[in-house]
């Protein structure tokens, strides 16, 4: 098997064997923006099988030489122009095949199954990975007609689904999604994706805390003062109003992307690289996270609604006059709330998590506060200008690492002044930084599970955000509001337990 000499280290070199591809919901927003043009760059890096065919399963009615003119306009609006090529993406473009038909259909779905085995030409393989691009409300639906129509089963090749978030919308909605997936899959054949586990810096937080002797030593309570985790957007709501006032970023957010990242900071390490050793560790750490009672989501939960305000000089809408959104609403935008960690490491540690849409900028970054050093050895002066030495790890949208700390102004005064060590991928290894779907999608196809999320993950996430869903329905007060370009709403300042801790402005 020919190496790519591009990938190197732990799994870099691998490349799986034949396999077919199906995406259920092949002509939305999902497939054409983010899965066929990382599937295009891993064709692109010969990281492929050669015999990779793709099926994109539909109800719309049109031809796969029609749908395949499609994806090539659709490429070329999201695709660099380094990437494009025109012999590579009509080459790509040959691996993929168009079947109409309905998936909410259990007799469509054996068809399906029919067109599988008796097209001899292209051959698809018996290896088959399912991805669920699809409005959750389809999953149960599809998931029972891909049972009934015998696709789960092994006897002549691997099976495996891709489920998008979110998975269920609370603990009990996702405990009865899982059964029902459960009846028809192994767990060993679901993966479950956050898309954020596939970005390099979350990757990289692994291998910074435990290949790196000089900050495992000080990652816990006794040297780390504080953990910030911001995700922040700067867009509203881009034609997605019923779905958010339907979900609130609690659910799209908090509850997937942030409690993953908040695993990979709080865990312990694991015994060895696989799958069920780095995810055992994240749920040790999802356990770990003291449960809201009612009277502590007042008390240490913020929520926030945008009002109209002004990003880059130009005058947004709020959450109420976008489309589809009531005058009523009750919907979050905004989430900022403090955590603790009951466990040896982390005890007394403050974890302060927010994030929100219509912030002054799109960014996600973890922060590691570290203790501060006594000062007054240096003078009032220098007592007076001294902060924390922050490590930030920014995962989007410039994807480094950077280290803040105290350094004197050359000059005869005694000044002190923080400064920081940068590093961007980018500039650092000379090439771009993958999509994080290229990531998982690789993966997926090889069987490696780790950057996925398990059941008891998922449902453990679920049981530390349904209290702050149950308290909320409660409550009948407006929320909170704070207006577009503006960091939340102000009264997300008094979740920070010491005055030197602050709510970083990125």
């Amino acid at each position: 098997m020919k190496k790519n000499p591009l990938r190197d280290g732990m799994r870099m070199t691998r490349v799986p064997g034949p396999a077919t591809l199906v995406i259920f919901g092949a002509t939305g927003d999902l497939t054409r923006r983010k899965l066929i043009p990382s599937l295009y760059r891993l064709y692109k890096q010969n990281l492929f099988s050669p015999d990779l065919k793709i099926i994109a399963f539909a109800r719309r009615p049109k031809s796969t030489a029609e749908y395949r003119e499609e994806l090539r306009q659709e490429m070329q609006k999201h695709l660099d122009e380094s990437d494009w090529s025109d012999e590579s993406v009509q080459n790509f473009l040959q691996r993929i095949h168009y079947f109409k038909a309905a998936f909410t259909t259990p007799g469509d779905m054996k068809d399906f199954s029919v067109y599988l085995d008796k097209n001899t030409d292209p051959v698809f393989s018996k290896n088959i990975l399912f991805y669920l691009a699809t409005p959750p409300s389809h999953y149960e639906t599809i998931i029972k007609n891909l049972g009934r129509a015998g696709f789960a089963s092994e006897e002549q090749g691997w099976r495996r689904v891709i489920i998008e978030k979110p998975f269920g919308h609370d603990l009990a909605s996702a405990q009865t999604l899982d059964r029902v997936i459960r009846q028809v899959f192994h767990e060993r054949q679901i993966y479950r994706i956050d898309h954020y586990l596939g970005k390099e810096t979350v990757q990289n937080l692994l291998v910074f805390r435990f290949a790196n002797g000089i900050f495992e030593p000080i990652w816990n309570r006794r040297y780390v003062d504080y953990v910030q985790i911001t995700v922040a957007e700067s867009i509203g709501m881009e034609g997605r109003g019923r779905f958010y006032q339907e979900t609130g970023i609690l659910r799209d957010i908090v509850q997937n992307h942030m409690l993953q990242l908040l695993c990979l900071v709080g865990m312990e390490p694991p015994a060895s690289f696989d799958a069920d050793a780095v995810r055992d560790e994240k749920v040790k750490v999802l356990r770990a996270v003291e449960i809201f009672s009612a009277e502590q989501v007042d008390e240490q939960v913020v929520r926030g609604q945008y009002t109209k305000g002004s990003l880059w000089g130009e005058s947004v809408p709020g959450f109420k006059q976008e489309e589809d959104i009531p005058d009523e609403s009750q919907t979050e935008t905004f989430v900022a709330m403090r955590l603790r960690l009951n466990n040896w490491r982390w005890a007394g540690v403050p974890f302060y998590l927010r994030t929100g849409k219509r912030l002054p900028k799109r960014v996600t970054e973890i922060a590691i506060a570290f203790r501060q050093a006594p000062m007054q050895i240096f003078g009032k002066a220098a007592s007076e200008t001294s902060s924390n030495n922050i490590l930030a790890l920014n995962i989007q949208p410039d994807e480094g690492i950077s280290l803040k700390f105290a350094s004197k102004v050359p000059g005869h005064d005694r000044i002190i002044r923080p400064v920081a060590m940068d590093f961007r991928y980018g500039s650092s290894f000379g090439h771009k930084v993958p999509e994080a779907y290229e990531r998982l999608l690789l993966d997926a196809v090889l069987g490696d599970s780790t950057l996925f999320t398990r059941a008891d993950e998922s449902e453990t996430a679920w049981a530390i955000v349904t209290p702050l869903l149950q308290r909320w329905a409660q409550q009948q007060q407006d929320l909170p509001t704070y207006p577009a370009g503006a960091w939340g709403p102000k009264k997300s300042d008094t979740l920070l337990v010491q005055p030197h801790h602050k709510w970083r402005i990125l």
